[in-house]
């Protein structure tokens, strides 16, 4: 099992991920974009060519602040939960960032999904109360 970033030229690997990891199939032209912008980080756990889960992230800049990294997204496929691989997927992009500069990491989860609640505990989350708020439906079809 490897742990790793993405880079531009995993652009196949990507293509490749079956139908159950990610919530839609993966669109060529967002994936190399995404993997070609340095802001955007998508670390995987890879066995035998096989994506097993993944972690997204984007940093995110602002006039004011110091850059913060924003985690967009984390899952691991079904068969493969419960054994530390979004555990592992997760450190990568914290690590990274903290050396890039970034002076904070923030995500949101759903109230209702608690194995995701328990994993970001468990990484060292503290739990902050906040609202969404969605336009032009940014939270449809998840």
């Amino acid at each position: 099992m490897e742990i790793r970033v993405l880079a531009p030229d995993d652009l196949a690997l990507l293509l490749a991920v079956e139908p159950g990891l990610f919530d839609h199939p993966v669109d060529p032209d967002q994936s190399r974009a995404f993997l070609r912008d340095p802001g955007h980080y998508l670390v995987v756990a890879v066995e035998g060519g096989r994506i097993l889960a993944f972690a997204s992230g984007t940093v995110l800049l602002h006039p004011d602040k110091p850059p913060s990294l924003f985690v967009n997204e984390v899952g691991s496929r079904d068969e493969y939960q419960r054994r530390g691989l979004a555990t592992a997927v997760m450190r990568r992009p914290f690590d990274h960032a903290r050396a890039q500069g970034c002076m904070g990491i923030w995500l949101g989860a759903e109230p209702g999904n608690a194995p995701a609640r328990g994993l970001y505990r468990a990484l060292g989350g503290q739990e902050q109360d906040f609202t969404g708020y969605a336009w032009d439906g940014a939270f449809d079809g998840e």
